[in-house]
């Protein structure tokens, strides 16, 4: 099947789109993959997701809009993948991750999560069958619905000598380890490019939404007191599974840490990769990790990468590239594998990574038009 993969990460960067050859053959997996793009958001749909997103007060009505613009969105990106991106044939089935607007957690377990983007909007912009909501069903069989990378990576790392795992940088960083003759295990670490984002639009009040190059974490040093009072958060040192969001790491969050503490803004930079590359490093030596394969718009910005590569030594770190996946494709290539084994009628969640009582299907799916009339007329009968 030549499946699109839609998604939309916690930085709400854009819409990524890849297409994946997928196919079963004698109980394995072929992904090949074809293409990737990202589309921008159009307008001020971007600022409109953000300006909604907790800790910030929304309404129904916000939310409603929302769900059509970012269905709507979704569906322009899809079909202008199909018409330049698809072999000849188009696409049989698309995956649409959405955007996540909230994922609630509470004492440790996932209670619920919002993914919006509404599939209906997708599926007349194609005419192609869409597999969404890809997370609910494994929080309804009490897992914590993330990290899904986790179903990707298991199959991906599969046959390894040694501890391996797989590294995904977006807003928040998960982790997938697969280790011979135990269970896998995955888990969110924490922040990723979450609280640098934030950090970098309070200091320009908006202007900017990045550290563009890691410029600012380069020019800044860490603050040894704000490092530990962001590291002392009860969130890292629980137990895997466990998942988590913006509905922690928040602006208003960073706001709270800084409180009494003096520190520019450039030390803030310092400090905020300093915290995403230790705590990583610290979830991978909990583990006996020896490889890890990153991928994630986090490895863009260097100065995280090269405190990742530090931190993780002696551990090798390699970019997801190496192994054939492009590192801001993995994601959508991954809602495409979720898509294709849920259609296939097979359980596409691994519950020793998601902490679920089983694996279920992931997703819902919209069908694409049918090709029988509606019946002429209903009869009562009995």
């Amino acid at each position: 099947m030549i499946v699109l993969g839609l998604s939309s990460g916690t930085s709400v960067d854009g819409i990524d789109v890849a297409v994946a050859d997928l196919r079963l053959e004698a109980g394995e997996v072929l992904l090949a993959p074809v293409a990737y793009r990202e589309a921008a958001y159009p307008g001020r749909l971007r600022a409109d997701i953000l300006a909604a997103l907790p800790p910030a007060p929304t309404t129904l009505d916000a939310v409603c809009r929302l769900d059509t613009r970012i269905g709507q969105a979704f569906g322009d990106a899809a079909a202008a993948a199909i018409g330049e991106l698809c072999p000849q044939g188009g696409a049989d089935l698309i995956a649409a991750h959405g955007q996540t607007v909230y994922h609630w957690v509470e004492d440790g377990r996932a209670c619920g999560t919002l993914q919006l983007g509404q599939p209906a909007w997708i599926a007349e912009a194609t005419g192609v069958p869409v597999v969404s909501d890809l997370r609910t069903r494994d929080i309804a069989a009490g897992g914590q619905g993330a990290p899904l990378a986790s179903t990707l990576d298991v199959l991906w790392l599969s046959g390894r000598d040694a501890p391996a795992a797989a590294l995904n940088i977006g807003g928040i960083a998960n982790l997938t380890v697969v280790a011979p003759e135990r269970p896998p295990v995955a888990f969110d670490t924490g922040p990723g490019n979450a609280l640098l984002d934030a950090a970098v639009r309070r200091a320009t009040h908006g202007r900017e939404g990045m550290d563009a190059d890691g410029r600012r974490a380069r020019r800044g040093r860490v603050h040894p007191g704000l490092l530990a009072r962001l590291r002392a958060d009860p969130y890292y040192a629980r137990p895997a599974p466990k998942s988590t969001g913006k509905e922690l790491f928040h602006p208003g969050y960073l706001d709270a840490a800084l409180d009494g503490i003096d520190v520019n803004e450039d030390d803030l930079c310092a400090t905020l990769v300093a915290l995403t590359a230790e705590t990583v490093a610290d979830a991978c030596r909990a583990h006996g990790v020896t490889e890890v394969i990153a991928s994630g718009g986090g490895l863009r910005n260097p100065a995280l990468a090269e405190a990742l590569r530090s931190a993780l030594a002696p551990a090798t770190v390699h970019s997801s590239a190496a192994f054939g996946i492009d590192p801001d494709a993995k994601e959508a290539y991954l809602f495409a594998l979720l898509a294709f084994l849920t259609w296939h009628g097979i359980p596409a969640t691994v519950p020793s990574c998601t902490g679920a009582r089983r694996s279920t299907p992931a997703g819902r799916i919209t069908p694409n038009d049918g090709n029988r009339p509606l019946p002429r007329r209903l009869r009562v009968v009995g």
